[in-house]
């Protein structure tokens, strides 16, 4: 087990490179099951998240390799269609491989996700869509079975939006006889980056990035080329890195486009954020003093992100005054506030609400992180904390985050990475 060292107060200054989505690259690879042959992507993060999908591949079959941000599935030998408990528990994406596995060999054992640390994420979506295009789906011993000869074209409504559904039943769809209607889909642009990869492919998708996709199934899909899109939500941090420390920081290799609510936000603290060519250049306005508080209320995309709002209530507990933040997608996702508290912020809980009253400096502590997105949190709010703080419990900030803490050092931070102490 390892910890970060952070010893807080320096304006972080300088360039960073953002990494590959990760929310893009795991559903990619399950892309990869629905082509006999050797897939490629490039600009993937070396993350856990991404070696475990890596190790599932190759669990049913598949090769699998990743070296100096290009990842190579060869699924020619894919023989094995269980998705097992042992990989599945550490990571919900991987049921994303269910829709592929059915699509392109008519059968599927996928381990339930069961729970998560910040809420249940039920899969229901994902199995009525199946049923609808005519799997038959069984549920036995914490394992979904699904059979089906072929898969059959279907419309399919979304109850609330879906990232992993939508992504999961438009890859089905993809080898399905006859067109889906997928309606109220997620919009996200990672769920857009699937599309374009499946297309290339050989698939036939419109409208990704709306509300209403349709998919008219083909019967053979090709192995692909792709590069991955930037991470919007590493980049997001990054920039609410320079804001809480006072910093100036030019986030080379992102998407600005992919971030507006997040821009609109910051700017509303009295942050410069400018997008400039290949990136985003975040500024702390010196003349203005601490960061001015605002409201926020997470929202499917183009809303502001729920993988965010941890980031955001970290550079709130610093601001000037006080700001209301609503939680709508996840109703457990608070779960960083007891550690931001330890450092000294003003933070009231009521149910999916919380109230954040900024103080004028956080004090260094030694904090746990519960989750991925929360460990974040912690570690900007060490940045701009006066003394030395702790970060504990690291495996949470290693599924999302690559090389953080040398990206950090890079743009000045005092942080290291040491090996617990055992006790």
């Amino acid at each position: 087990m390892e910890k970060l060292v952070i010893a807080g107060g320096v304006p972080l200054r300088g360039e960073v490179n953002i990494s590959g989505s990760k929310n893009a690259t795991l559903p990619l690879m399950a892309a990869s099951i629905l082509a006999a042959g050797k897939s490629v992507l490039r600009s993937v993060p070396e993350l856990r998240d991404v070696l475990t999908m890596g190790s599932l591949l190759k669990k049913m079959g598949a090769g699998f390799s990743l070296r100096d941000s290009v990842c190579e599935m060869d699924t020619s030998g894919l023989n094995e269609f269980t998705a097992p408990y042992e990989l599945v528990k550490t990571m919900r994406a991987s049921v994303l491989v269910l829709g592929p596995l059915v699509a392109r060999y008519g059968q599927a054992r996928v381990s339930l996700p069961g729970g998560c640390a910040i809420g249940a994420r039920p899969i229901n979506l994902h199995l009525m869509g199946l049923e609808r295009m005519g799997a038959e789906i069984e549920l036995a011993e914490g394992y979904v079975k699904a059979r089906a000869k072929r898969l059959n074209g279907a419309s399919i409504y979304f109850d609330v939006p879906t990232v992993t559904g939508t992504e999961n039943l438009m890859m089905a769809a993809a080898l399905a006889k006859g067109t889906t209607v997928l309606e109220n889909c997620a919009r996200e642009p990672e769920v857009v980056d699937l599309a374009d990869a499946l297309i290339r492919m050989g698939a036939r998708i419109e409208g990704a990035g709306g509300s209403l996709i349709e998919i008219e199934g083909v019967d053979e899909l090709r192995p692909y080329g792709h590069d991955v899109i930037p991470d919007r939500i590493e980049a997001a941090t990054f920039a609410i890195a320079s804001a809480i420390t006072g910093g100036d920081i030019l986030i080379k290799t992102s998407r600005p486009d992919f971030m507006d609510a997040i821009m609109i936000k910051l700017r509303e603290t009295r942050v410069d954020a400018v997008k400039t060519p290949g990136g985003l250049r975040v500024k702390a306005n010196g003349n203005s003093g601490r960061p001015a508080s605002v409201n926020i209320t997470t929202m499917p995309y183009p809303g502001f992100p729920t993988d965010v709002q941890a980031q955001f209530m970290a550079l709130m507990c610093v601001a000037n005054g006080t700001s209301i933040i609503n939680e709508t997608v996840f109703e457990n996702r608070f779960m960083h506030v007891p550690e931001l508290q330890r450092m000294g912020a003003q933070i009231v809980l009521q149910g999916g609400m919380a109230s954040v009253t900024g103080v004028e400096k956080l004090k260094g502590a030694q904090v746990m992180a519960t989750d991925l997105r929360a460990s974040a949190s912690l570690v900007l709010a060490a940045l701009a904390a006066e003394g030395e703080s702790e970060i504990h419990r690291l495996y949470h900030l290693d599924r999302g985050y690559e090389r953080m803490e040398e990206k950090l050092r890079r743009l000045g931070a005092q942080i290291r990475r040491v090996p617990e102490q055992r006790g």
